[in-house]
């Protein structure tokens, strides 16, 4: 059998941690291949070996049958090689074709040609189908279309075998679809993939075969048409995965929050909330569904002290805290899960013991007169890593150097603990590996039976029904309607996401037309 890539008997190291232990992987030319892994197993790193990001200390690379050293990206892109990093590098302030020729500008006359540029970009994107505007800043276009400009940028350089690092993890439904449907189309037009991530559907929807990596070891290479989701979840954590959350009903007592009637402009000054009203009672775990850019960040930000509102009233317990800053609204008793752990989750230059305190650091026992007690924050620290099976090598270890599922178990963990009247779930298992989901899931359950309220913003449709025991749907800054998590479907959800009315009240009043 030839391959277009072998990667064979790899280790890498890094200081305390051996994060690639003799593993093998090898891609044939047209396949999809997925790289499978829990969050930290070494896929990323892995890859960055082929990328020549990194050096191994042990094993060979070959490329179309030849050996190969690559020692750095450029010679990568020579043979052919592109990555889409999960991360995206792109310069937010340029336009999509000086994005794609940085680093590789083309000149006519010793004087940069954008015009060619452009229009080559325009060849390639409607070739593969992506619909990218070349001239369109990086900072004015979605997430799923900066993507798109990354893939874009592989196949300018001629790359005709691509990584991809986790690419659905930041996409909404729609983008994951869409992604799929280009990734497909490159494979048809002669590309060979390697898809890392941790997503089984994705797996068993495009995937030909799959490598799959356990702390940092090679498990095996499935054939996907005859695997199934259970024997893949089970080789990637070693054990049974229970796909269902199991809970018994909820018993909902007093209301914890009240959301009346609040008005918010985003930061385009666009109205987000428009008189939004909500209520959150202890002990159960209400979902908010909805298509991305309805207006549910803004309510989290509203509610969190992240955003000033324009009008309306939100309590806690029955004390009023709108408007508040996001301290005092923590010491009221909110935890928040947030949707975007780099930019309000962590403090990546930090280690993970300082972000573990980073709610109460000032507080006994970590702080006294003023003074941070060191011993006290990383013996916490110590105790989050085991309770929520952080794979970090230490408690000093810097927070960018974790994986990004890692970084979200740490985060959990640190709010989690905390025990707080109400808490904020905003995306919590994104990027995360089918056993940690299992586990933030029971995690949640466990805490609104000790009588929490939860609020559990998603995009994922399956966590919202399998977690909430009530489903608020919020479309164009409004709520439309609450539902019963045990009396709805994707269906149901779908077509009031859309701004749809409910099948049920649709049925009435066809019958009243009757």
């Amino acid at each position: 059998m030839s391959y277009v890539i072998e990667m064979n008997n790899i280790r890498k190291e890094f200081p305390g941690i051996v994060a690639n232990d003799n593993i093998t992987l090898q891609l044939k030319e047209g396949e999809i291949h997925a790289l499978l892994g829990e969050n930290g197993a070494g896929k990323s790193t892995l890859m960055n070996v082929l990328f020549g990001l990194y050096q191994p200390e042990q094993g060979n690379i070959k490329v179309r049958g030849q050996d190969v050293k690559i020692t750095d990206p450029n010679i990568a892109n020579r043979l052919g090689i592109g990555m889409v990093h999960q991360h995206f590098m792109l310069v937010e302030n340029f336009t999509v074709t000086e994005n794609i020729i940085l680093g590789n500008e083309p000149t006519k006359a010793g004087r940069l040609n954008l015009k060619k540029a452009a229009k080559e970009v325009a060849a390639i994107s409607e070739q593969y189908g992506l619909r990218v505007d070349p001239n369109a800043k990086i900072e004015d276009i979605s997430v799923g279309m900066q993507q798109r400009v990354e893939i874009l940028k592989t196949l300018y350089r001629g790359a005709d075998i691509l990584i991809f690092d986790e690419p659905t993890a930041v996409l909404t439904p729609q983008e994951i679809q869409e992604l799929t449907g280009i990734m497909k189309k490159l494979v048809a037009e002669g590309k060979s993939i390697i898809l890392i991530t941790h997503k089984l559907k994705e797996i068993m929807a495009i995937c030909d075969r799959c490598t799959v990596i356990r702390r940092g070891k090679g498990i095996g290479t499935a054939d996907v048409k005859t695997s199934s989701e259970a024997k893949l979840a089970e080789m990637m954590v070693g054990r049974e995965v229970n796909f269902t959350v199991e809970k018994t009903p909820s018993s909902p007592k007093d209301t914890v929050l009240k959301v009346d009637n609040i008005r918010m402009k985003n930061s385009r000054k666009v109205e987000a909330l428009k008189g939004l009203s909500l209520e959150i009672r202890s002990g159960e775990i209400l979902g908010l569904a909805g298509v991305e850019g309805n207006g549910q960040s803004e309510l989290i930000e509203a509610i969190t002290g992240l955003r000033k509102v324009d009008g309306g009233h939100i309590f806690l317990n029955n004390q009023e805290i709108t408007n508040h800053t996001p301290r005092k609204v923590t010491e009221a008793g909110i935890g928040h899960i947030p949707e975007d752990r780099h930019k309000h989750g962590l403090i990546l230059d930090f280690n993970i013991g300082e972000n573990m305190v980073l709610q109460t650091y000032y507080q006994k026992p970590y702080s006294k007169n003023g003074i941070l007690q060191f011993p006290k924050i990383y013996e916490k620290a110590r105790e989050l890593i085991d309770d929520f099976d952080v794979r970090t090598p230490s408690e000093y270890t810097a927070a960018r150097a974790l994986s990004g599922g890692n970084q979200q178990k740490a985060i959990i963990a640190r709010e989690v603990d905390r025990s707080p009247d109400f808490l904020i779930a905003a995306q919590p298992t994104r990027g995360l590996d089918v056993g940690a989901i299992e586990s933030i899931h029971s995690r949640l359950i466990k805490e609104r039976d000790k009588g929490r309220a939860i609020l559990l913003m998603s995009l994922e449709l399956d966590e919202i029904l399998n977690v909430s025991d009530r489903i608020a749907v919020i479309y164009d800054g409004e709520i439309v309607d609450i539902v019963d998590a045990d009396k709805t479907n994707e269906k149901e959800l779908g077509l009031l996401m859309a701004g749809g009315q409910r099948q049920k009240e649709g049925e009435e009043n066809r019958e009243a037309g009757k």
